[in-house]
């Protein structure tokens, strides 16, 4: 593969490279660079928001270069104050070993195994003495730290920042400087850390990281970034037909946006097809990277059954009502697992997204008697 292809696949949803010509002559080198993409395990769950990254790894992976998948088990006890208007809650060591765990049993279902080069940055940065933080420090300013957005915004209201939030870019650029990255990947929220990282190394007599930034994936709502505290989230540890019927209720719109970030098809091809089987082949293809060909056949049959042929499943989970205790519907959906709070149960109660045998539910108070309730597009509970 020539320059220009390789940059061409490389630049591919992204949203901003720093340094692009820098970029060409290390890739004209033709020697393997050191690809880094840090990892706070912050949250256990892997959902397509992450996805995005972790597929522009899987490129260089396939490029030949050595990839380093960076778990920020110390970093994550100091907190990454990116788009936090207050102080972070610390994590436990336990709570971070627990998600770093979840997240290396999930990112191989992108990343090879076999060229992924897994590290903490607890091996180099526990073993800092006070000299090592104090020169550190001394390589930024507080006026730059002052001049990010986050910061700038808490400062202008009155909120605490902590001196130790300060710390946390440095000691992100820093792992930059330990494993002389050639190339960090990130998300665009993290263009001040990523440049920090630049900057360290310059000061530790490195040459420059390029940086690469992939965009913050839109959730299913086609407005906020996919989150999993908003629940507009895919996770790739969910379900087939879960994730088969999500991607099938976002918009045309987004779904062009999904096609660019989530797989390598050609859009003008997608453009070209009928918006319904565009929409098809691409939850298709995003359960079979996670879940494999058969059961994304398996998701397609039963979505069309289901939604497109107005057939209820036959294998629908159960819920006893003589074991709920004359709950109302907010509480029988929350108990059944259908939603993650009570909040989203009313929020769809008031969208008449709920109906019992076809007739919508509307009043949170109502307690429900047997039949077979509807929640949103693609969920279904059979009341017995």
């Amino acid at each position: 593969m020539d320059i220009s292809a390789i940059l061409k696949t490389i630049t591919r949803g992204t949203v901003e490279i720093i340094d692009p010509e820098s970029l060409r002559k290390k890739l004209e080198t033709g020697k393997p660079l050191v690809i880094k993409a840090g990892f706070d395990p912050t949250a256990p769950d892997i959902h397509l928001g992450h996805v995005v990254l972790l597929r522009k790894m899987r490129q260089f992976q396939d490029l030949g270069h050595r990839v380093v998948f960076l778990i920020g088990d110390f970093t994550a006890q100091v907190g990454d104050p990116t788009g936090r208007n207050e102080l972070r809650k610390k994590m436990s060591l336990e709570e971070v070993a627990k998600n770093a765990e979840t997240y290396k049993a999930q990112v191989f279902k992108v990343l090879d195994p076999q060229k992924t080069e897994v590290v903490f940055n607890s091996h180099w940065l526990g073993r800092f003495m006070a000299q090592d933080v104090m020169e550190l420090t001394a390589r930024s300013t507080v006026a730059q730290m002052l001049a990010r957005a986050d910061f700038k915004k808490r400062f202008e209201e009155g909120k605490e920042i902590s001196l130790l939030e300060f710390v946390y870019p440095l000691l992100q650029g820093y792992d930059s400087v330990h494993l002389k990255a050639d190339v960090e990947l990130g998300g665009s929220d993290q263009r001040f850390n990523l440049l920090m990282g630049r900057q360290i190394q310059e000061s530790y007599g490195q040459g420059p990281q390029v940086v690469v930034m992939t965009p913050l994936l839109e959730g299913l709502d086609g407005v906020n970034k996919m989150s999993k505290s908003l629940g507009n989230y895919i996770g790739i540890n969910e379900p087939a037909q879960e994730i088969f019927g999500k991607v099938m209720s976002i918009s045309d719109k987004l779904m062009l946006r999904y096609y660019e970030l989530l797989t390598d098809r050609d859009l003008n091809a997608v453009r070209a097809q009928h918006p319904k089987e565009a929409k098809m082949g691409l939850a298709h293809e995003i359960v079979r990277q996670f879940r494999g060909e058969d059961e994304a056949h398996q998701a397609r049959a039963h979505f069309e059954s289901v939604f497109s042929q107005g057939h209820v499943p036959d294998d629908i989970e159960e819920v006893r009502l003589s074991e709920m205790a004359g709950a109302g519907i907010v509480e029988i959906l929350l108990k059944a697992g259908a939603v993650p709070s009570k909040n989203e149960a009313r929020r769809l109660l008031k969208q008449n997204a709920v109906t019992l045998d076809g007739v919508v539910v509307a009043d949170e108070t109502w307690v429900p008697s047997a039949g077979v309730l509807k929640i949103g597009k693609r969920r279904f509970l059979k009341l017995v």
